[in-house]
């Protein structure tokens, strides 16, 4: 269990690192990147926009992802 928490952390970290690298990055690309599942990667992305550290401007196709530094 321990484990999957600490890889959890991981991903987010290289989640938050893609979209500031590029802002238009999408969910499939950063899964294959990372080696997770689309799934995986949505999860991720939810609990980092719950937590107000990023969220999506603009529609699924053509919007990009902001970081917001807290």
């Amino acid at each position: 269990m321990e484990s999957s928490v600490k890889s959890s952390v991981k991903s987010s970290v290289k989640i938050i690192e893609m979209m500031k690298e590029n802002p238009e990055v999408t969910i499939p690309i950063m899964a294959e990147t990372l080696r997770l599942t689309t799934r995986a990667v949505e999860k991720n992305v939810a609990k980092l926009q719950a937590k107000g550290i990023v969220k999506r401007v603009g529609p699924d196709k053509g919007g990009h992802w902001e970081v917001l530094d807290n």
